[in-house]
């Protein structure tokens, strides 16, 4: 006997206003940074005007993700779309990869091959830079720690106020001395920066990507918490893996008595994995003790004890 328990209330908060404010306020930043660029005749402004521009897609690709997570069940989508919100979470850690590595050569010619801007003038700027981006973060931020989806766009925008608040110390610091490494090595210091933030969002979603056990979730600890449910002797075939960045699935059997009841066996395993792990899509199959030794002989495994 197999029970199935879809619990939907660990759905994902909806972020479409943080959403559709945030790719409006980057969006007007990268044209008002393009035309300043120009006007500033600062290289330095423009290319950050394209790196905001990868993070305005950054933030489509996080909504887009958390939209088709919403999508109804089909027949040939058990599950409906979950896994969007997981793709979109790698797309934006690579993406995020992306733009370190951009930081780095940039920062690297810069070095070798020093330029003279209009310091002022990138100050103001990267200031209103530093305003647009923590701003957006802010609007992600209370679901940074349980949607890696969000985490992604939460740090996008981190990243790009951390990249302006070192522009308008770098300008400053020019202003006062003259030296124009600074620049680049303040550059060197934020890429590593944000390369410390993104790893752990890019390690999570390939393992997720890849079906592995979420991360927060021990799957022996699972295994020893529902052996203790009264009546239950062992438990075996047990899978957990993330259907979105929000939703765990679990399938496992429970070896019980002969004398347990399926029903009120089931009920309990289900609500104790919700609670005690938050998974809240569980199937469970239930054997009485002696079946799962009948059914390895089946399966061709002639173990001793088998005839």
């Amino acid at each position: 006997m197999a029970g199935h328990n879809h619990d939907h209330s660990h759905s994902p908060a909806d972020f479409g206003w943080a959403f559709l404010i945030g790719t409006v306020l980057n969006l007007t930043f990268v044209v008002v940074e393009a035309v300043f660029g120009l006007i500033a005749n600062s290289t330095a402004l423009l290319a950050d005007a394209g790196h905001n521009l990868s993070d305005v897609f950054g933030l489509l690709v996080a909504w887009a993700g958390a939209a088709l997570v919403k999508r109804k069940p089909s027949a040939r989508f058990s599950y409906g779309l979950k896994k969007s919100s997981i793709l979109a979470a790698l797309i934006n850690a690579l993406v995020l990869l992306v733009a370190v590595g951009a930081i780095i050569a940039e920062a690297l010619q810069r070095l070798s091959h020093p330029e003279p801007s209009n310091g002022r003038l990138v100050m103001i700027v990267a200031a209103v830079g530093i305003l647009v981006n923590g701003i957006t973060a802010w609007l992600f931020a209370k679901g940074r720690h349980d949607d890696i989806n969000i985490r992604g766009a939460f740090l996008h925008m981190t990243a790009d106020a951390a990249v302006s608040a070192a522009v308008v110390v770098a300008g400053y610091l020019m202003i006062m001395t003259g030296a124009l490494w600074i620049d680049p090595i303040i550059s060197l210091l934020v890429a590593a920066f944000i390369l410390w933030g993104t790893w752990s969002l890019l390690t999570e979603s390939v393992s997720m990507t890849l079906a592995g056990v979420p991360k927060g979730i021990d799957p022996d600890q699972v295994s020893s918490a529902l052996s203790k449910l009264p009546g239950v002797e062992d438990t075996h075939h047990l899978h957990i893996w993330a259907l979105s960045t929000t939703e765990t699935a679990l399938t496992v059997h429970l070896v019980v008595g002969h004398d347990v009841n399926r029903d009120v066996i089931l009920r309990q395993a289900r609500a104790y994995v919700h609670q005690l792990f938050g998974i809240s899509h569980s199937t469970i199959q239930v054997e009485h003790l002696g079946a799962e030794a009948e059914h390895h002989c089946h399966e061709g495994h002639h173990n001793e004890g088998c005839p």
